[in-house]
This record gives structure tokens, C-alpha cells and sequence, in this order.
């Protein structure tokens, strides 16, 4: 039976689960939440809360112990110049997963191979980035990372540069960019860019299965390259194709 740190009924119906509170507030995923609570490490208004399912109220203070903050600093993110052929997240037949090229010999930093190879079993994918296309991909351990990249709530921008093949108008540009739909809902507006007669440059602030791909084919191009260069603040940069590097501690989304 959850445990409520409130009383009154009306405040027994606002109260929610702390895990779901705290992933809500961007403090880490839900599952790390409850390690931090099974652990004692987190508080609410003040008191040390190490009950799984416990109920509070949107109004409360809630902050962590110094154990979930250094546990959440050693947290392992990677940006990965992800090239064609590799699949983002689960490996699928005939194609090898893009963490496989999380190893020591494509890393641009120098690190210590020990440390990478216990790392390296928990990273997950922060987003899609589909087998055909190259670029920017994130992989981390950090919940509050996947969550602002692939949250719900999340606004964050994602840059791409497509070469394509077929006629480009004003029509269409403005078509990519506000007016289109995919499997029955509008998208997003766009930010869209042509660069020249067969390149373009598209911002989003959605990431729908295929979606530039798919939006081109609604207005009759055909994607011949597709490469991610940016999320939120972080940019590809002169990363190589098929390199990796540690996401620096003054580097934020």
C-alpha cells in the first residue's frame, strides 16, 4: 500500500508517486528514481523518504543526498558520429547496433579502456536516427539526458542537412516546413532552409518515426543523404565519421 506524506482527502487525490514527481522535475528517470528513494537519498521538504511507492504533492520540496548527486555526475554520455548501416537501438538482421563503435580505438579522447568497457553495457540511445542516415547520436546512461532529449515534454531543437533529388518551389518549402501530416496529426512547424538546388537544411522540434524522409516523399523529393549535425546546443562539429567522444562536464543540451 503506497505510503502519503500528506493528509486530508482533497490532498490524498493531488498526490502523485514520488518517482513519477521527481522524473516530472527532471531530477532522473523514473527508474533511477526509485534506486534514490530505495537507497535513502532522497528528501522530501526535508525528511529522508526510502519507501518505494510513497505519495506526495506537486508543492513539496523534493532534493537528493549527496550519494544520488555524485552517482548522477559519473553518469556516462557520448556523442557518436553515427555512420549509415548502423541501427540507433536494438540491432536488427544483417545490421550491428551504433554502441559497437563505442570502443577505445574510435574514441577521440584518450581514456581508460577498463572504465569504458564497464560503461559501455548501460549506455542506451537518446533518440532515432535511422539506419540510411548518419550524424549526430547521443548515447547515455544519464536519465535527465534521455528525458530532455526524448521526453514528452521535450522542445529541443534537432538540425539535419538532406540532399535530395527532384524539383524544389516556394510551395513546398513552405509545405516542409508548416502544413503537413503524418499518420493523421500535424507536425510540428519546421524551420527549413535551401542551401541550393539539392540541399536543405531542416530544424525540428519533434523527432516522428522517418519523419524528414517521409515529409520529403509528401512533397515529392527523394532523400538521397540525411545527416543530423545538431541537438539543442550540442553540434556534430568536426567529429569524425564513425568517432565518438565523452560529453564534456560544461557542455549542456
Amino acid at each position: 500500500m503506497a505510503t502519503f506524506l500528506v493528509f486530508g482527502i482533497h490532498h490524498i487525490m493531488e498526490a502523485i508517486r514520488l518517482s513519477k514527481l521527481m522524473a516530472q522535475q527532471g531530477l532522473c528517470s523514473r527508474r533511477e528514481a526509485d534506486e534514490y528513494i530505495k537507497n535513502g537519498w532522497v528528501l522530501v521538504d526535508g525528511h529522508v523518504i526510502d519507501t518505494l511507492g510513497t505519495r506526495v504533492l506537486p508543492s513539496q520540496s523534493i532534493s537528493l543526498r549527496s550519494e544520488a548527486a555524485l552517482k548522477q555526475h559519473r553518469k556516462f554520455t557520448v556523442i557518436l558520429n553515427k555512420p549509415v548501416g548502423y541501427v540507433s537501438g536494438t540491432p536488427e538482421k544483417n545490421y550491428k547496433p551504433a554502441v559497437m563503435l563505442i570502443v577505445p580505438r574510435n574514441c577521440v579522447h584518450q581514456l581508460d579502456k577498463d572504465i569504458l568497457k564497464q560503461q559501455r553495457a548501460d549506455l542506451a540511445p537518446a533518440g532515432r536516427l535511422d539506419i540510411e542516415s548518419e550524424g549526430l547520436l547521443v548515447l547515455t546512461q544519464d536519465g535527465r539526458i534521455a528525458r530532455l532529449l526524448i521526453g514528452p515534454q521535450s522542445n529541443l531543437e534537432k538540425e539535419y542537412l538532406i540532399r535530395f533529388q527532384g524539383d524544389i518551389s516556394a510551395r513546398k518549402l513552405a509545405l516542409l516546413a508548416h502544413g503537413l501530416r503524418l499518420d493523421g496529426r500535424a507536425l510540428k512547424p519546421a524551420r527549413v532552409q535551401q542551401i541550393n538546388q539539392s540541399q536543405l537544411r531542416i530544424i525540428l522540434r519533434e523527432g516522428r518515426k522517418r519523419q524528414i524522409r517521409r515529409m520529403c516523399e509528401l512533397v515529392d523529393l527523394t532523400v538521397l543523404k540525411l545527416q543530423r549535425v545538431r541537438i539543442g546546443n550540442i553540434r556534430l562539429g568536426s567529429l569524425p565519421l564513425g568517432k565518438w567522444r565523452m560529453l564534456q562536464s560544461d557542455e549542456t543540451f
